[in-house]
């Protein structure tokens, strides 16, 4: 199912719709810029720049940036297109838009969207416990906390992918038997359930079993045995220093977990905190999140494949690029073969999917949590009114 609810169980919409209310939203990270052509400074700041961009512009590009609808307001397409524009803005702080009355999908039954940035998940979950928001950002690892706080919580499914990327020309991530032999070692069963809290799934593939359907012939399960004989092979101590977002706390906890791990197949890996993961390190190798752009499992493996273009070009089918294979069009079996080339090759190396978690509170009603590459649908929902 697309939509999963716990804590303070389901609110019914026992009354139609109605117009009207400011919706109070907390996100955790800085938005600078909402200029599409600006590049976030992080990856926590471009998800979230995403987000708000969902609502200002009714268009998605062909390169993944939000814009006017081609003919929207005259030859340029109008400035802001979407369910919402912008009345006030106070860079990396504070967001609050407006209902756009004309809006060619009907009018938000919103009247404003209020965004307060930069709050951290402990004040985020308190205030909506307290009232004080009504929708906020929940990471994937704290949502069983805050299902037992009795807060309303809302899940994807899950549609963002974290792995391992050796970088390619470091000598460590050249051995193919290193890379096999930390893809082999990872528990990634115990991350699911201790670090994630169970709110995950062990990814073995790069698309998940709901979208392609063909995950679960891709082995998740831990082979320590076989990691220490590969690593018999290579001789001596391999290190592989493996970077991850400073920024991030869960990447922190997976490179720790990952580096537990791989010692017990007698491979060292050293987590290095990067202060900015998009500049270039000397690691051997980097975790990655990988955030589905549809559900279609063509576009979603092509994007990824566009992204790590880098470090697995040649690695599809015959050793030809993986994008010459994953035209419009390419059939359940071409986009199997490509996965399997690069899951097969251990440069990239799935180590478990996360879903979309938030919280709400009980007067949000007509809530559907997004499906892959889809923004926040608050120009759907309605406030029930206190008064009534």
């Amino acid at each position: 199912m697309m939509l999963a609810f716990v804590g303070v169980g389901r609110v019914e919409a026992s009354r139609r719709p109605r117009y009207g209310g400011a919706l109070r939203v907390e996100i955790g990270a800085r938005v600078n810029s909402l200029d599409p052509s600006v590049a976030a400074a992080s990856p926590e700041e471009a998800a979230a720049k995403d987000e708000i961009e969902s609502l200002l512009y009714d268009h998605r590009n062909a390169d993944g940036t939000f814009g006017a609808a081609p003919g929207a307001g005259g030859a340029g397409g109008a400035a802001t297109a979407g369910a919402f524009r912008i009345a006030e803005w106070e860079p990396g702080a504070h967001l609050t838009l407006a209902a756009n009355e004309e809006y060619s999908g009907g009018r938000p039954f919103v009247d404003s969207v209020d965004i307060q940035m930069g709050r951290g998940v402990k004040d985020r979950l308190l205030d909506l416990e307290l009232g004080k928001t009504d929708f906020i950002e929940i990471p994937p690892e704290q949502a069983r906390y805050a299902s037992g706080q009795g807060i309303r919580v809302s899940s994807s499914e899950p549609d963002e992918l974290v792995a391992i990327v050796f970088a390619a020309g470091q000598a460590a991530a050249e051995d193919a038997r290193l890379r096999e032999a930390l893809a082999r070692a990872i528990d990634r069963g115990a991350m699911v359930n201790f670090i994630l809290q169970k709110e995950g799934e062990a990814a073995g593939g790069l698309l998940p079993q709901w979208s392609s359907g063909t995950a679960f012939l891709f082995p998740t399960a831990a082979d320590p045995s076989g990691a220490k004989e590969l690593v018999g092979q290579i001789g001596g101590s391999p290190r592989i220093v493996l970077g991850y977002d400073a920024s991030d706390s869960l990447e922190e906890s997976l490179a720790e977990r990952i580096a537990v791990d791989a010692r017990e197949a007698g491979i060292r890996v050293a987590p290095e905190a990067l202060q900015n993961a998009r500049v270039p390190s000397n690691c051997d190798a980097r975790l990655v999140r990988l955030r589905m752009p549809s559900p279609d499992p063509r576009a979603a493996l092509a994007s990824f494949l566009a992204r790590l273009a880098p470090e697995i070009d040649g690695n599809g089918p015959n050793g030809k690029p993986e994008t010459e294979s994953l035209a419009e069009g390419a059939s359940a079996e071409q986009i199997y073969d490509v996965e399997r080339g690069i899951v097969n090759s251990y440069r990239v190396v799935p180590i478990v999917w996360l879903p979309e978690v938030y919280g709400l509170s009980t007067r949000v009603r007509d809530w559907k949590a997004p499906a892959a590459g889809q923004g926040w649908p608050l120009a759907d929902v309605w406030l029930e009114q206190e008064s009534q």
